[in-house]
């Protein structure tokens, strides 16, 4: 008798009963907007659990990126190297700075950028460097940091999907100048839609704050530093509601059981697929020494395209919602036109781009749905 198809779709956020509890502490005091008490509540949070001594909440991490690229106060023609393998926020914050993005290759085994491509990508109009962590992996930071001080640029760490893993034990999103959290639906933790601008660097803290505020020296004049606020430079409304924040508080106080959850689930699935990476049937997912992953997302690599799409498409069938990631920005439509990036040729990223497939992975999911994942990737792999 066929086994009845399940419905597990690829992520789900963790909520509990308590969630009301908080959202009801914004109602009762009446304050919704932005940069409130939990806001603030909620920033001293994330820079004591994450060894930061600079968080802005933000709308999301798409607005984070784009703080820190008008930081930079690009130039017309600077240029920012960036992985092609990441979301186009990446991307899209360097332009709207009015920068130019210069992507380049990942490395094979921790799908971060290849030091060895930045070097490459580096000439006279480069100002900056945006290391992406992928699936909780941190980039090879040390020797990042090292390049970026001997060539006088600066590291924006897009640390979306990043969130509480670390790097020779220390939190990424710290460790370059300048960091952007993702606290979206699809992260580890999550308020909906949100981020977080961080940073160690008390001049860059301060110009951020300014351009968050919508271009004002308005936290100045909450700190009692000015008599009034007013329009100072340019910027844009980038706060996050009190509401929001409050859903991250929940988030917060139930991290450890969220984490322990995926990595429980991610060791789980490292288990049972070991052999078919043995037989070279599929690659599984690396973890440096170095580095503390998140466990924010579980991938496999098949040995070709058509095989990935074969194998997601009958996981789908089966109502297991695997998907594949992202299209290389140098290949989009939008690079190759604007940015001509025609004939730019990135092996790794191209081949990691058509040969990897997520499967599922949320703290809900249940021992049924985790073995009934293990069962049909073990049946449809082969």
């Amino acid at each position: 008798m066929p086994q009845p198809i399940r419905n597990i779709p690829l992520n789900v956020p963790y909520v509990d009963d308590a969630l009301a509890s908080y959202l009801n502490e914004v109602i009762v005091a009446k304050k919704f907007s932005g940069d409130g008490v939990i806001c603030k509540r909620v920033e001293t949070r994330l820079r004591e659990q994450f060894s930061l001594k600079h968080v802005l909440l933000t709308t999301s991490c798409t607005h984070a990126l784009e703080m820190a690229a008008m930081v930079l106060d690009l130039n017309k023609g600077d240029e920012v190297i960036v992985p092609s393998f990441t979301f186009v926020s990446s991307a899209n914050a360097v332009i709207r700075a009015e920068g130019t993005p210069v992507f380049c290759d990942i490395d094979r085994t921790t799908l971060t950028m290849d030091i060895a491509d930045v070097k490459a990508k580096i000439t006279p109009r480069t100002r900056a460097i945006m290391p992406v962590h992928y699936a909780g992996i941190s980039a090879d930071m040390d020797p990042l940091m090292a390049l970026a001080q001997e060539r006088n640029l600066s590291i924006i760490e897009d640390a979306a999907q990043g969130v509480g893993a670390k790097y020779n034990d220390r939190y990424l999103g710290g460790i370059g100048n300048m960091g952007a959290f993702s606290f979206h639906d699809t992260k580890n933790l999550m308020c909906g839609e949100g981020g977080a601008f961080v940073t160690n660097d008390e001049a860059i803290a301060r110009r951020a704050e300014i351009i968050r505020e919508k271009g004002t020296n308005r936290s100045n004049f909450l700190r009692g530093e000015v008599d009034k606020y007013t329009w100072v430079a340019h910027g844009s409304s980038y706060i996050l509601s009190d509401l929001l924040a409050a859903v991250l508080l929940h988030q917060l106080d139930r991290m450890e059981v969220i984490q322990q959850r995926r990595k429980d689930i991610y060791v789980r699935y490292n288990e049972e697929f070991r052999a078919l990476g043995a037989s070279g049937k599929l690659v599984l997912p690396t973890i440096p020494a170095n580095c503390a992953s998140n466990y924010h997302l579980y991938h496999i690599l098949l040995p070709h395209e058509a095989e990935r799409n074969r194998v997601m498409g009958e996981l789908k069938k089966r109502g297991i919602g695997a998907a594949f990631h992202y299209v290389p920005l140098h290949q989009s439509p939008y690079a190759q036109e604007f940015l001509g990036t025609k004939g730019l040729r990135l092996p790794v990223t191209e081949d990691v781009a058509a040969r990897l497939l997520r499967i599922p992975l949320y703290p809900g999911m249940s021992s049924d749905d985790i073995e009934y994942i293990v069962k049909n990737v073990k049946e449809i792999v082969h």
